[in-house]
C-alpha cells in the first residue's frame, strides 16, 4: 500500500491519500481522541502523540497536529497507523458511529434561497475545499447572513477568513442577491 501526502493551506494540517475509499458518503470530523471512539482508524491516528484532529473525506484523511511538534517527527507514525488500519480489515467507522451527512436542515420562507445556497456550496465550494483536505457545510441563513461550518484543514487555517469573505461570500452574493454576508460558526 502506497499512501501519498499533500500539504494544505493550513500548516498544522496534512492530507493523507491512501489510494482507496475512506468514506462512501459524507464526512467525519474528530476534534478529540474521545470523539474518535466510534472510528478504529481515527483512534489509531490519535494514538500518535501530537495529533490534535482527524477528518475523513471520500478518499482522504486529514490530520491536524499540535504546534509543539514537527511533521517530520509524527508523519511516519501516522502513515504506519493508516497502513495498519487498512491491513486490519476493520471498518473506518464502526456500525452505529456518527458520520456527517452534510448541511443542516432549514425550512421556512427562505427555503428556496437556502436550496440555492446549498446547491452552490455543493457544486462550486465543497469540491474545491476537499482538494485542500477540508469541508464547509451550511448551518443557517438569517436576514441575509449565511452561517457556515469549516472542517478538516479549513478549520483553523490562517487563510480561512479570506476564503470565507473573498471567495465564498463573493460567490454567493453574485448568484444570490439575498445573501449579504458569510460568517463562520463553531459546532
Amino acid at each position: 500500500m502506497f499512501i501519498q501526502t499533500e500539504s494544505t493551506p493550513n500548516p498544522a494540517t496534512l492530507k493523507f491519500l491512501p489510494g482507496q475509499t475512506v468514506l462512501d458518503a459524507g464526512t467525519a470530523d474528530f476534534a478529540t481522541a474521545e470523539a474518535a471512539a466510534s472510528s478504529p482508524l481515527a483512534t489509531r491516528i490519535f494514538a500518535v502523540s501530537g495529533v490534535s484532529g482527524v477528518f475523513f473525506g471520500n478518499d482522504f484523511v486529514t490530520v491536524t497536529k499540535t504546534d509543539a511538534i514537527e511533521w517530520d517527527h509524527i508523519k511516519p507514525a501516522i502513515l504506519g497507523a493508516i497502513m495498519e488500519h487498512y491491513q486490519s480489515g476493520q471498518p473506518v467507522i464502526s456500525a452505529g458511529g456518527e458520520q456527517a451527512s452534510g448541511h443542516a436542515e432549514h425550512s421556512g420562507e427562505d427555503s428556496e434561497v437556502v436550496d440555492q445556497i446549498k446547491d452552490l456550496l455543493d457544486s462550486r465550494v465543497r469540491p474545491a475545499v476537499a482538494q485542500d483536505g477540508g469541508d464547509i457545510t451550511f448551518h443557517g441563513f438569517d436576514r441575509g447572513v449565511v452561517y457556515l461550518h469549516m472542517q478538516g484543514a479549513c478549520a483553523g487555517c490562517p487563510s480561512s477568513t479570506l476564503t470565507l469573505k473573498m471567495g465564498i461570500e463573493n460567490l454567493l452574493r453574485h448568484y444570490i442577491p439575498e445573501v449579504t454576508e458569510v460568517r463562520p460558526v463553531a459546532v
